[in-house]
């Protein structure tokens, strides 16, 4: 029988509060401070005390997951933090080196914070990205935080108090007018931090407005979480768990769809009774749950973790839906692989298992252009390549189009690869630089404005 679970979060400033803490040794404890004073450290009791198995420690993945490493610093930035901790620096002394650290990690990839926000009224649509022509992000500002910090998270700058690195948008009616007018968009992504960290009330504020006849054109509504795998309590016991379930049944009662992106690291995150009945009670209203995850080092990059996760996953009733690459952010150093043994990895599993489970896709890299998937490597003209496509693109048209980059055994990104047969750049990248110099995410979106801000930025990288 599931009991309810009174949740304690576990923080840097209370983290020799974990009894399980005190296993570790006294070194392993003071790298665990020095990494959490960069990057964002929180855990709960349910992943400390359901999810990982103290006597696999440092190996077991859920600890990988969510308690600090010293590698994931350099030396020098690990250096220079334990440094300024070891000699008794001010707050304000270890909050400078903190961030002067964080800026060398990369914290908003992939034009974020330069391309991603739409405009208004020529301002800034604040907590609202969008980058693909069909689909519009929210970061609502009460779900800019996680029932637990993943410690490969692409998102780690919206945790650390940087005040200019943070996305969040109020229940305000700014987000509401810039949806209504774009009527090409079909689908919303509430995302963060975790939209699920939020009360039920919270999130309807967000949800409900969308269920009005001036959202028609908003066919799908998608909320991204990790809730289901580090506190599904919040669907089955919490307080609020009846009304969360009734606000989903609610929209697709309405006629849209529902779709709970599911981001599910490992398949012990699946196993326990109280996961299960999260999926169980989701599904029952209705609402979809799609699967996805980054392939992490010394996590998941096994492809029988991959093929065991999925069959799981569809036993439950969920979709794969994606098998991402690591971003190059954060301590993407530590957790990264290379692209041809992550092709390997996901290529492994995906053989393993029915054609129920190959609906997921990958290995796909968030990258600035879009999400570029690895097909395949392949020998042609003589020349071992990696053959590439984008799953969805910053221009629509560049969408499914295949390109060759040449095969590289130490590539982690996009970025590390270079054109195939003699080309200098790849196809979309004069395009792309058109619309960098623009400053304008959203030129592809529309047609005539579009074209003239192409056509001035072309005008002016000429001159």
């Amino acid at each position: 029988m599931i009991h309810p679970k009174k949740m304690i979060f576990y923080s840097l400033k209370n983290l020799d509060k974990i009894p399980q803490v005190q296993m570790l040794s006294k070194e392993e404890r003071f790298n665990i401070e020095v990494v959490s004073n960069v990057l964002p450290f929180r855990v709960n009791n349910y992943v400390v005390e359901e999810l990982i198995n103290w006597e696999n420690i440092p190996d077991d993945p859920i600890y990988q997951l969510t308690f600090m490493q010293k590698e994931m610093l350099t030396e020098n930035q690990f250096k220079l933090m334990a440094d300024a901790l070891i000699t008794n620096g001010s707050p304000e002394k270890i909050k400078s080196v903190a961030n002067e650290i964080r800026m060398e990690l990369n914290p908003h990839p992939a034009g974020q914070m330069t391309l991603n926000v739409p405009k208004m009224d020529e301002e800034p649509i604040a907590g609202i990205q969008h980058k693909y022509k069909k689909t519009v992000l929210i970061f609502p500002s009460s779900g800019q935080t996680c029932h637990s910090y993943c410690t490969f998270c692409f998102r780690w700058a919206q945790f650390v108090g940087m005040t200019d690195l943070k996305f969040a948008t109020e229940e305000s009616g700014r987000f509401q007018d810039y949806l209504r007018d774009q009527k090409e968009v079909s689908d919303v992504l509430l995302t963060g931090g975790d939209p699920m960290v939020m009360s039920a009330a919270k999130l309807a504020a967000y949800i409900e407005p969308l269920l009005e006849p001036d959202f028609d054109h908003i066919k799908n509504i998608r909320i991204g979480t990790k809730s289901v795998a580090y506190w599904p309590y919040k669907f089955v016991t919490d307080k609020d768990a009846d009304d969360t379930l009734r606000l989903f049944e609610k929209v697709v009662n309405s006629g849209k769809h529902l779709s709970v992106m599911g981001h599910y690291n490992h398949w012990k995150e699946l196993q326990t009774e109280i996961a299960q009945e999260a999926v169980k009670r989701i599904r029952s209203t209705g609402a979809q749950i799609r699967t996805q995850s980054p392939l992490v080092k010394h996590v998941n990059d096994d492809p029988e973790v991959w093929s065991r996760m999925w069959r799981m996953q569809i036993k439950l009733g969920c979709i794969p839906y994606y098998f991402f690459i690591e971003r190059n952010t954060g301590a993407e150093k530590y957790f990264s692989i290379p692209l041809n043994r992550a092709l390997d990895i996901f290529t492994e599993a995906y053989r393993s298992v029915s054609g129920l489970s190959r609906t997921v896709r990958g290995p796909s890299m968030s990258a600035m252009p879009g999400k570029v998937a690895i097909v395949g490597i392949a020998e042609i003209m003589g020349e071992k390549v990696f053959v590439l496509t984008m799953l969805q693109a910053r221009n629509p048209q560049w969408t499914k189009t295949p390109f060759f980059a040449k095969f590289s055994e130490t590539a982690t990104w996009l970025n590390e690869l270079e054109p195939a047969f003699g080309e200098e750049r790849f196809f979309y990248q004069n395009e792309l630089d058109q619309l960098v110099q623009a400053k304008e995410g959203q030129m592809f979106f529309k047609s005539d404005a579009g074209t003239k801000v192409l056509e001035d930025a072309a005008i002016n990288i000429d001159e």
